[in-house]
């Protein structure tokens, strides 16, 4: 596996270190994915679990059979994937790495694909599911997401809690930025609160990420 197609599972530090070569930055949208590029150029091997994301129990044999997956309103077929433990040499050596993680987060991936078979879009959501020790963290994915595009451009603003949304440990964080980043994008929420219908033990606590494609080039 190349230093790009890893650069998505370290951690903040170490991504800063992998995505310093510019024309990478340029190119990789998540390990060796390229917004607008050809889902039948995608390695078979790479990615596994394909499912339809809006049709429960569609499941794919390949990125190819994205037709099988609705539409949404922009006219895209959403593919949930995962990736392949078996070819990520990192996964034996440290459960850190084991399973669908970006900077050591455990996440939920979805592929945007075109009429035409071309990769214009993914969404990236820390996984809800996750161990307790993971989802207290997921806030912090967006800073590693912000160091991956870097910091300057971004737009942001507090979204408005609404009654009943609590502080978690002294932070209450509902926060929504944008920013167009060369031929992308970026739409970074995250939010860490609780609700008044749930227990000390619960809260929400999560990282989302949209990428798309703006331009063709």
């Amino acid at each position: 596996m190349t230093l790009q197609r890893l650069a998505w599972a370290l951690s903040p530090l170490l991504l800063l270190l992998a995505w310093g070569n510019a024309n990478a930055r340029d190119t990789i949208d998540l390990r060796d994915l390229s917004l607008g590029m050809s889902v039948a150029d995608i390695p078979p091997k790479e990615y596994i679990n394909l499912a339809c994301a809006a049709k429960e129990g569609v499941k794919l044999s390949s990125w190819n059979d994205f037709r099988a997956c609705p539409a949404d309103e922009m006219g895209l077929h959403g593919i949930s994937f995962r990736f392949n433990d078996e070819v990520n040499p990192l996964a034996a050596v440290n459960d850190k790495y084991e399973g669908t993680k970006l900077g050591g987060h455990p996440v939920l991936l979805k592929g945007l694909v075109d009429s035409s078979g071309a990769l214009r879009g993914i969404r990236i959501d820390t996984d809800p599911s996750a161990r307790l020790f993971w989802r207290k963290k997921a806030y912090l994915l967006a800073l590693s997401v912000r160091a991956r595009y870097g910091e300057a451009g971004w737009i942001c603003r507090e979204v408005e809690s609404h009654d009943g949304e609590n502080p978690v440990g002294g932070l209450l964080i509902k926060e929504h930025c944008e920013k167009l980043s060369e031929r992308r994008h970026l739409i970074l929420e995250r939010d860490l609160y609780r609700r008044a219908d749930q227990p000390v033990s619960d809260f929400v606590n999560a990282t989302h990420l949209i990428i798309e494609q703006t331009t063709d080039r």
